[in-house]
């Protein structure tokens, strides 16, 4: 999917973890299918999970974002409705991986696909449930730095723009781009910025039994605006759940207009990009675009 992407594979993985974990050595190593962009996933065991970023690197951003996502992870847990990942140890860079790497806890379940969910109403508030306690979590005083998701649209504006040229051929952007400036006209939040996902896409949803059980990759949890958080009302839900969820958060018409922003941003970036290597990522941006246009 990226053009500085690593492959690594089990043997590798398993000698890593006998290396830095011998607790967990001998324990089988399977690799996960999985339609995410960011990290390839492993199976140690029955209860854990080691996520291996796709472009490892050693420089230290790198490093401070995974420890941040573990920091957040303990931070927010005892805070939210439903599970959340909870970090059980921290890779270094080995033999045939050159960069850290994460371990979590298993968490059972399947990922969301609406068309499997008999009450998509319930699930709509189960998830509003979560995002109204995930808001809720002090900040401390803290503001977002304004950059990337949960910042100001309108520094977005170029970049969304080129993402619009180059899909004229797969989606209406005609359209799309009079929605997009709409939004950009919206108000700009005025309280104070707060906890937020800024992910929410179906892939970082499980479900047991048809009820929503955990919410999952915290790697871009942060402090921001609490808007982007609206992105399944688009990504996800169909027209009823949609206003139910919207009722459940109850948002106001400004912030409802920047989270259409923000679904159309992620969507129409996402598109382009991985229309010939991911389709599953391009056939939710399809989704997301389609809803955004029939809304």
């Amino acid at each position: 999917m990226h053009a500085d992407q690593v492959d690594v594979g089990a043997e590798v993985v398993a000698a890593l973890v006998a290396a830095q974990f011998p607790q967990w050595r001998g324990r089988p190593v399977s690799p996960l299918r999985s339609h995410g962009t960011v990290n390839a996933l492993f199976r140690l065991g029955d209860e854990i999970v080691l996520r291996f970023p796709l472009q490892p690197s050693l420089d230290a951003d790198l490093r401070a974002e995974l420890l941040a996502e573990q920091d957040n992870a303990r931070r927010i847990a005892p805070r939210v409705p439903l599970a959340v990942p909870e970090p059980l140890g921290f890779g270094e860079p080995g033999d045939g991986y050159p960069g850290p790497w994460t371990v979590y806890r298993w968490i059972p379940g399947e990922t969301v696909d609406a068309r499997r969910i008999g009450d998509l109403d319930g699930f709509a508030r189960d998830l509003a449930g979560f995002v109204n306690a995930l808001h809720a979590v002090d900040t401390e005083g803290r503001t977002g730095h304004g950059r990337g998701r949960g910042g100001p649209l309108h520094v977005h504006d170029d970049y969304v723009r080129r993402c619009l040229a180059e899909s004229h051929h797969l989606t209406d952007t005609t359209r799309l781009a009079r929605i997009w400036t709409r939004c950009l006209d919206a108000p700009p939040r005025d309280a104070a910025d707060a906890w937020i996902h800024a992910d929410l896409m179906p892939g970082n949803l499980l479900v047991r039994h048809g009820r929503l059980a955990a919410v999952i990759d915290l790697e871009t949890v942060r402090i921001g605006d609490p808007a982007v958080d609206l992105m399944p009302a688009w990504n996800l839900l169909t027209p009823g759940p949609r206003a139910t969820y919207r009722r459940a958060l109850g948002v106001d018409d400004a912030t409802w207009e920047r989270g259409r922003g923000w679904a159309l941003l992620q969507a129409i970036a996402a598109l382009p990009y991985y229309v010939d290597t991911n389709p599953v990522m391009a056939d939710t941006a399809r989704h997301t675009l389609d809803a955004l246009l029939r809304d």
